[in-house]
C-alpha cells in the first residue's frame, strides 16, 4: 500500500486513492475550490519524491495556462500508486483564509483519468 508523506505526517492509503483526498486524510485542509476537476489549481502541490511521470490532459492544460508547469502538480489529477513525499501544499484553508476548501472531490479522477507522458501532451 502506498504511503503519502507531508511534513511530519505519513499515512498509508489504498492504491488508486486520489492524492487530494489522501492529503485531506492526513489532516491537511488542502484547497479544491473547483471540486477536483482541474479547473482552479488550488490543490497544487510540489513533490519531493515519488512524482508520477505522466499526467492527465486536463492537468497539463491548466498548469500550462497558469504558468505552473514544471513547478507544481494538481493533486486532484493524481492517484496514489506509489510512495509519495509532498514538499509543499501552498493553498490550504488556513493559509488562504477560506471558510471551506471547496466542493468535495469525487473518489475517481475527473474529467478524464487517462494519463499521458508530458512530451506527448506538449505535442498537442
Amino acid at each position: 500500500m502506498p504511503t503519502v508523506t507531508i511534513g511530519d505526517r505519513t499515512i498509508t492509503v489504498e492504491p488508486g486513492t486520489r492524492l487530494v483526498l489522501a492529503i485531506e486524510q492526513a489532516g491537511i485542509a488542502i484547497g479544491h475550490r473547483c471540486g477536483g476537476y482541474a479547473r482552479c489549481t488550488t490543490c497544487r502541490v510540489a513533490f519531493a519524491a515519488g512524482e508520477p511521470d505522466e499526467m492527465t490532459a486536463a492537468e497539463y492544460a491548466k498548469l500550462s495556462e497558469r504558468g505552473l508547469l514544471g513547478q507544481y502538480r494538481l493533486s486532484c489529477q493524481i492517484v496514489c500508486d506509489r510512495d509519495m513525499v509532498i514538499a509543499e501544499v501552498p493553498m490550504t484553508l488556513a493559509s488562504q483564509g477560506w471558510t471551506d476548501t471547496g466542493p468535495a472531490p469525487e473518489p475517481t479522477v475527473t474529467p478524464d483519468p487517462a494519463t499521458h507522458p508530458r512530451a506527448t501532451l506538449a505535442q498537442g
